[in-house]
């Protein structure tokens, strides 16, 4: 591959990181919304549905206008709603009469650059002349697990040495990342995934296969049992756990974090050795031992190690499902990557809020909520088995 295409790799690469910037730096501040702002726990699930129900919208809408503007150009406007989503965080709070009102603003504009980023990022690096497809989406999407590291980690540490009160600071501080990249997206060289005069599958070509069904529900499957942990990790620690707020991030996300970024990139290093739908399968049977560790153990040390379980176990899911559908799916287009980012992202949207919900009936028990998760991964373990046996590698 080309230096220059290098360059557009790592820009990719660090688009995930913003990705993971705006869907996991407000859940740190969930209590601290709570108390500064005197905010329900029915609030706070608004926040993360609002975030990934937006994004979902984007992701539909970005479909009939992507190939029309070209992805460089959306890709700077990506990068610049995600920063203005950041920047708006700490200041529309103050200025409305309802803090929640403007949190739920900025979570909205940061999450069409996140709905966008989605859709655009991994047909970005597909349509690069690299090797090995599989792998490097893999690489990718590792990306953005170690963005959600650096976001918790470098967070933690702030609030451990500024105090927690100064988040907003933080906040501008994460926004300066987007606005980097997008800078760097005006100039990169960029492939498209069809060739000169060719056009890509349209929707209606798509709804006829039945694959494509499937694989919808396959990346429904794979947001949920994803996001059903990994938003509700930092509040699980603190009150599950009773740790403070900076234990509970390092123990929380951080761990889930770690071990699903681990996962995804034992998979880009070691992937052409896979069978990747038997990987799947298997992720999805320790997907579900994890949501029991998580639910059912009396030790609080237990519970935690299923956290990490589970981030080890969802690694592969969203990737995975992107590389079955690029392969099963051959010409599929823009069309199909913003229909998968659009079916993960209903699935990063009703994971947590399902969980937030049966907690909250629950007494505001969020084992209980995780314990009735396990719905996802058997949903797409069965998804898996139903698609045609020719993509077996």
């Amino acid at each position: 591959m080309k230096q220059t295409y290098t360059r557009t790799l790592i820009a990719c690469y660090t688009g995930y990181v913003v990705q993971a910037i705006v869907n996991n730096f407000a859940p740190l501040l969930f209590l601290t919304f709570q108390s500064t702002y005197n905010i329900s726990m029915g609030k706070i699930t608004l926040l993360i549905s609002i975030n990934f129900i937006i994004q979902l919208m984007t992701d539909f809408l970005s479909a009939g206008f992507i190939d029309r503007i070209g992805y460089r150009a959306s890709m700077i406007i990506a990068h610049a709603a995600s920063a203005s989503g950041l920047i708006c965080l700490p200041i529309l709070p103050e200025l409305l009469p309802d803090p929640s009102a403007g949190l739920l603003i900025a979570v909205g504009i940061y999450a069409v650059g996140g709905g966008l980023l989605e859709v655009l990022v991994s047909p970005v690096v597909e349509a690069l002349p690299t090797k090995n497809k599989e792998k490097t989406m893999s690489m990718l999407h590792s990306f953005y697990c170690w963005g959600h590291v650096a976001v918790v980690l470098l967070s933690t540490v702030f609030f451990a040495l500024f105090g927690v009160d100064n988040w907003r600071i933080m906040a501008v501080i994460w926004a300066l990342v987007p606005l980097y990249n997008l800078f760097v997206f005006r100039k990169v060289p960029m492939c498209t995934l069809t060739e000169e005069g060719e056009k890509g599958m349209s929707f209606a070509d798509l709804v006829r296969r039945p694959a494509f069904w499937i694989l919808m529900v396959i990346m429904v499957c794979a947001g949920a049992s994803e996001q059903a942990v990994s938003q509700w990790a930092s509040t699980f620690s603190e009150q599950g756990l009773g740790v403070s707020k900076t234990i509970g991030d390092l123990t929380g996300p951080m761990f889930f974090a770690v071990c699903m970024g681990s996962s995804r990139l034992l998979y880009g290093l070691y992937g052409e050795k896979l069978n990747l739908k038997r990987a799947m399968i298997l992720s999805g049977i320790l997907c579900i031992f994890a949501y029991c560790m998580i639910s059912l153990s009396p030790q609080p040390t237990l519970s935690l190690l299923g956290c990490g379980i589970c981030g080890f176990s969802v690694g592969i899911m969203w990737p995975g499902a992107f590389s079955i559908g690029a392969a099963a799916l051959k010409g599929g287009g823009t069309v199909m990557f913003a229909f998968f980012a659009l079916a993960g992202d209903l699935g990063c949207s009703s994971g947590p809020a399902y969980v937030g919900l049966i907690a909250e009936h629950a007494g505001n028990n969020l084992k209980a909520g995780i314990q009735w998760a396990v719905i996802f991964p058997l949903l797409l373990m069965l998804g898996v088995m139903m698609i045609r046996k020719s993509y077996d590698k």
